[in-house]
């Protein structure tokens, strides 16, 4: 999921099936289209970035139970006519598993590469798609007419099979807040501490107010956070700071989490497993009803599998006793 040469695209569905039999609830596929500049100045071969619809389609045929989630699909790539296409198509695939987290994508530059010159309000842009989406998956015939967005008389079928399918905004700006309170079913946020997710999820509620909109009983707050688990607190550290996840949290600073790198260590799940789960009551009791994006502090894929089966029967299986 994160930008380093990494997991060829075998090891990649083995880990999504190694999710499922270690207990885990879903697995999350990012969205690039091109090579950011950091990770091109600091590998020699580039990653291996695949396609989330096409991979988690290929994962769905793998798994049985595991639920197949973006994190997030970035709006401006695809038009809403075709994400919605692609977001039904995979949801009756794979017997209603899909949650379809979105964004406006966290490096610009990708847009730029995509669309030179072009100049796009990233945040107006995804308030219309996501609109503009709803209708698509929900109304026989769907016609819209915005600033960024139009299409006429689109009769997209078959409809997802789950209704309403959980579509979660992503990010942690204000824009990202307004569209969940407003226009999904979810927020997914990244590295915040518990008091940082209570208060944005009181503005939410307090912005669906205004808006008149009544949030869903099951109104999902799915957090993205990364994990080092160790026997000690010392040894976790030590771990988080030496990888390549530190690193590519880092590279967030200006975007993503331009307000959240004071301290991230406060900002994930760091630590011994008894520390983990304290971390993740926490968490449960500031409203996340879902940890999603779990980033190992890993560089290999055999190291990501041990991290995951610690974490399975230390944390997973803790938190169930």
């Amino acid at each position: 999921m994160y930008p380093v040469p990494y997991a060829s695209a075998e090891e990649a569905v083995n880990l999504a099936v190694t999710a499922e039999r270690l207990g885990f609830d879903s697995v999350w596929g990012n969205d690039h289209v091109t090579t950011q500049r950091y990770v091109r100045a600091e590998f020699a071969e580039p990653p291996r970035y695949l396609d989330p619809w096409l991979y988690l389609s290929y994962v769905a045929a793998r798994t049985t139970t595991l639920r197949l989630a973006t994190c997030v699909s970035v709006l401006p790539f695809r038009h809403p006519v075709v994400l919605a296409k692609q977001a039904a198509t995979l949801d009756q695939l794979s017997g209603g598993r899909l949650t379809l987290g979105v964004g406006i994508g966290a490096y610009r530059e990708e847009f730029e590469a995509m669309w030179p010159g072009r100049r796009l309000n990233r945040g107006e842009y995804a308030a219309e798609a996501l609109t503009s989406l709803s209708l698509l998956l929900t109304e026989r015939r769907a016609s819209f007419t915005g600033k960024w967005v139009g299409f006429d008389d689109v009769e997209s079928y078959p409809k997802p099979k789950q209704s309403p399918l959980p579509v979660l905004s992503g990010g942690n700006s204000p824009g990202s807040r307004q569209r969940a309170a407003r226009l999904t079913t979810g927020w997914l946020p990244a590295c915040l501490t518990p008091a940082e997710v209570a208060a944005g999820l009181a503005e939410i509620r307090a912005e669906a107010e205004v808006a008149g909109r009544d949030l869903p009983a099951d109104f999902e707050v799915a957090l993205q956070v990364g994990v080092s688990i160790a026997p000690t607190r010392e040894e976790a550290l030590r771990r988080f700071e030496g990888s390549q996840l530190y690193a590519h949290l880092r590279s967030l600073s200006k975007s993503t989490l331009r307000d959240q790198q004071g301290d991230l260590l406060s900002r994930n799940l760091i630590g011994s497993p008894d520390d983990i789960l304290a971390q993740v009551d926490a968490y449960r009791a500031a409203g996340v009803t879902t940890l999603a994006g779990l980033l190992f502090a890993a560089d290999t894929v055999p190291a990501t599998v041990a991290a995951m089966s610690t974490f399975s029967t230390e944390v997973i299986g803790g938190d169930r006793r």
